[in-house]
């Protein structure tokens, strides 16, 4: 028996069907996914994929991972069970950070798994960031000070909701908003909360089926120098915020 065999066969048990049911959806004989389940042959890569897509799981974690050990609810349905692709590297195999930039901002929605668009973004390597994929996005917005419009956050890959930590902030590649970054938390099992640190955002829900990547914060880079004593926009709003809080706050003298 092989893992691969294995975890094919505990997908099957959990899933509560027969042989006869998962051969007919993968266009196969029962007979050929017998010899799947015990170890006696190997399938075709395109026999490989339809395993994958039936499943839900990705094809890496079909053979590389004891799926009985691991709680396969708690991962992210990804589009066609991607785990991130693609990734680049440098002439020694060692993965880089990709850096979008601001102009590339709104084409990452669509060139996210097209490996020419990755392939001609700048990239750069940061020795202290290591066991992980990483990649760097641009900030947008007054959302989450201190991080400024022109600054990047660069973000690990995270695989699955499971990683997610309550109150950690991270990037998220959304089907309807793009680009976002936010402090999140989990709301149920299939949907994320997301909050802005400065308060005059409203919290939002997001289901994970809407969710194309999840990046964990690693590191910011800043291009412009902090300003004291800035009143920016930013700062008139939440002085107006602040200050709509005490009227609110206020109760009427009694005559």
């Amino acid at each position: 028996m092989s893992l691969f065999s294995d975890n094919i066969r505990h997908l099957r048990m959990k899933k509560e069907v027969s042989q006869a049911i998962v051969a007919e959806s993968l266009a196969i004989t029962r007979d050929r996914l017998a010899k799947y389940e015990e170890g006696k042959s190997q399938p075709p890569f395109e026999i490989l994929i339809k395993i994958s897509h039936y499943y839900h799981v990705s094809i890496d974690l079909l053979l590389t991972a004891d799926i009985r050990k691991i709680d396969i609810d708690g991962l992210m349905q990804l589009e066609d069970n991607r785990i991130l692709l693609p990734i680049t590297v440098d002439r020694e195999g060692e993965n880089t950070i990709e850096i979008i930039p601001h102009k590339a901002r709104a084409g990452y929605l669509n060139g996210y798994s097209d490996p020419e668009f990755i392939e001609g973004l700048q990239q750069v390597s940061l020795p202290f960031l290591t066991n992980g994929k990483f990649r760097a996005f641009p900030v947008s917005g007054d959302s989450m000070p201190p991080h400024r419009d022109g600054s990047f956050i660069v973000g690990r890959y995270v695989e699955n909701l499971g990683e997610v930590r309550d109150g950690r902030t991270y990037i998220l590649l959304t089907k309807e908003d793009g680009i976002v970054y936010k402090r999140l938390n989990k709301n149920g099992k299939n949907s994320l909360m997301l909050v802005s640190d400065n308060s005059f955002y409203a919290p939002y829900t997001i289901k994970a089926s809407d969710i194309l990547e999840i990046w964990e914060y690693a590191c910011s880079i800043a291009t412009k120098e902090a300003e004291p004593e800035n009143l920016d926009p930013q700062s008139i709003r939440e002085l107006l915020y602040g200050i709509r809080e005490e009227v609110k706050a206020l109760k009427p003298y009694k005559q």
